[in-house]
């Protein structure tokens, strides 16, 4: 009986261990998992993946079930309306939060030349601050926000791999387009 109570004991010890573990493996598998989303992502959308790990951490810390007092909800801390504008259908999966996060930091991207300073207030914002204010708004949070992104991404300005595609049309002109579909459907030499 001592040898059998000894085996339980010695089995709640471990069960409670594994209760310990479990937390901190499955918080770094998630952390994997959102890893290898944000480097397709950055790539598809051609964009320093730098960028977009500073504004998970800042605005989520990494957790995909964030919300928050505004409304901003996932780990790029999306407004459902933004959300909806982008394809988001599932605001607290990660791949969708991200890839409509980074759409609409994109189209954010094109609105101001890739200045950061402006994309990131705009990012935390809103893009009607920029204009009600015609630059960065005085908050204290969003310049608290630009400061604290920007302590991990160190760039002025937002670069983005944009490809481009030389071809020659029907016409013999030579085309310059960043669109490979377009260049597929019209490129004479292939």
């Amino acid at each position: 009986m001592r040898g059998f109570n000894q085996k339980i004991y010695m089995l709640i010890i471990f069960c409670f261990c594994l209760l310990l573990i479990y937390p901190l493996t499955a918080k770094a598998g998630l952390r994997t998992e959102i890893q290898k989303i944000v480097e397709d992502i950055a790539q598809k959308y051609s964009l320093d993946p730098t960028l977009i790990h500073s504004i998970i951490k800042i605005e989520s810390n990494y957790d995909p079930w964030a919300i928050s007092p505004k409304g901003a909800m996932g780990l790029m801390q999306l407004m459902p309306s933004t959300a909806s504008q982008y394809g988001v259908r599932n605001i607290f999966d990660p791949r969708e939060n991200i890839e409509g996060g980074v759409k609409y930091l994109k189209d954010l991207i094109r609105l101001y030349q890739g200045k950061t300073d402006l994309v990131l207030a705009a990012y935390n914002a809103g893009q009607e601050a920029i204009k009600k204010f015609g630059g960065i708004p005085p908050y204290p949070e969003t310049i608290n926000y630009i400061e604290k992104v920007k302590a991990s991404y160190q760039q002025p300005f937002i670069k983005t791999k944009t490809k481009i595609y030389k071809f020659i049309d029907k016409r013999g002109r030579v085309v310059l387009t960043n669109d490979r579909l377009y260049y597929l459907r019209h490129r004479q030499d292939g």
